[in-house]
């Protein structure tokens, strides 16, 4: 049965077309994970076919009476408790659980964290019956064991599923389409047979093969230009007699350039940094307890008493459920938060750079030259270099913070964390 049915959809930005003449179907078993660049269009897409945004053309049209769940990239909880939000039973339980939320069961929904009402949101629509769920960014926030418990979730639906994701572990374990946003078009890609694979590994297969069929297309034009520059070189007594029709289109054919990859080079992140010591950062006896408060009765241990020396050159990851006290080590480390017992001893050269998962403030009003540019008010040429090498060039260097999609804010944030040049980096759930 068709669940949801979109026809020639088109969406803009602020002096920016987003993506135009979409058309996509969901049916029972359908699905569809949605892929492209940062700032393409994905979530915008998915609030279209939500019925949260109009499109600037086109039609989406949803089978009567079907039952439609929604993943926002940013949800809104009602009031209450976490409890009340996912119900009394013990399937919400025990679903919070699998998501790492049951110790904040009684804790008010207007309370929560970003990353924590994304979980809540998602353990809502998981404890309910949907012929259709759309989700926007399913496994942010999420530790790895509530990805592959999610993961296995979604393998097993057997409703028409859309989702955006950047995990390539989830797409491809779970999609059994791929809708591509690339510069304004889109294509679906289908595994063909019963040995093609997943979705995604149908979108590779085809974005390859499409990118193999541009560079022989550029090759037969450079040579067919060639041909022509040739002819037009002749000696002047035979340009004199040319039929001014295929001198026009041998100059067409000369000047034409091939379509540039949507995104050059990769992200520059090897921005310099202050030089560092010998010295590093070292913990000693460092621990850390959250004390009791509304959401908890009794004090919370998160960190018993540590030692580590973290050295320059040093890549150290962190990992564990969540709740475990990731974060509160990396705010031990800079200073925004002071250890219950034990000390942390940085180094006189140290220059931190913390990148959280909240991300630096942005004034949403300024557009990401002013960010930038800071108290300079214009940005200097190493800005404009800067920008450019994460991917803010042309106009997008003007647009408003407001207009920029949720990856281009959190690539816009790293920039102002590196820019600093910091030469130790703290980065959570970069």
């Amino acid at each position: 049965m068709i669940l949801i049915d979109a026809q020639s959809l088109s969406a803009s930005r602020p002096n920016r077309p987003l993506f135009a003449d979409v058309s996509l179907t969901v049916s029972d078993g359908d699905r569809i994970g949605v892929v492209g660049l940062n700032g393409c269009g994905k979530s915008t897409l998915l609030r279209i076919l939500s019925g949260d945004y109009s499109p600037d053309s086109g039609q989406v049209h949803k089978a009567r009476n079907a039952r439609i769940g929604i993943l926002a990239q940013q949800p809104i909880l009602p009031v209450g408790t976490v409890r009340d939000a996912v119900g009394e039973e013990w399937r919400g339980e025990a679903m919070l659980d699998r998501l790492g939320m049951s110790g904040m069961l009684d804790s008010s929904t207007q309370e929560l964290s970003g990353g924590q009402q994304k979980r809540v949101a998602l353990a809502m629509l998981l404890v309910q019956e949907w012929d259709a769920l759309i989700l926007d960014e399913p496994t942010n926030h999420l530790d790895l064991d509530a990805i592959a418990y999610l993961e296995e979730w979604l393998a097993n639906y057997r409703g028409g599923l859309i989702l955006v994701t950047h995990d390539r572990h989830v797409l491809d374990r779970v999609t059994n389409k791929v809708l591509e946003i690339d510069r304004g078009k889109a294509y679906m890609h289908v595994p063909m047979g019963k040995t093609a694979g997943s979705g995604y590994a149908a979108y590779l297969a085809a974005r390859i093969e499409r990118e193999e069929r541009a560079a022989n297309a550029e090759q037969i034009r450079k040579n067919l230009a060639r041909i022509e520059l040739a002819w037009l070189r002749r000696g002047a007594p035979a340009r004199t007699t040319k039929p001014k029709a295929r001198m026009d289109a041998a100059k067409e054919l000369i000047s034409r350039k091939a379509e540039g990859p949507a995104r050059s080079g990769e992200l520059g992140l090897s921005l310099g940094s202050q030089r560092l010591g010998s010295k590093g950062v070292e913990l000693l006896g460092v621990s850390f307890t959250w004390p009791a408060n509304e959401k908890s009765l009794t004090p919370h241990t998160v960190l018993l008493p540590l030692d580590h020396q973290l050295e320059p050159g040093d890549r150290l990851g962190i990992v564990g459920p969540n709740g475990a006290g990731k974060s509160t080590l990396l705010d031990l480390i800079s200073s925004r938060l002071t250890p219950n017992s034990g000390h942390i001893d940085i180094g006189s050269t140290v220059k931190i750079g913390y990148y959280d998962q909240l991300g630096r403030d942005l004034v949403v009003t300024q557009t990401v030259r002013e960010a930038v540019a800071g108290d300079k008010v214009t940005p200097s040429v190493e800005d404009n270099n800067l920008m450019r090498r994460f991917w803010f060039d042309g106009d997008s260097q003007f647009a408003p913070i407001s207009t920029l999609s949720g990856g281009e804010r959190r690539r816009l944030q790293l920039l102002l964390t590196l820019i600093e040049q910091p030469n130790v980096l703290l980065l959570d759930e970069p």
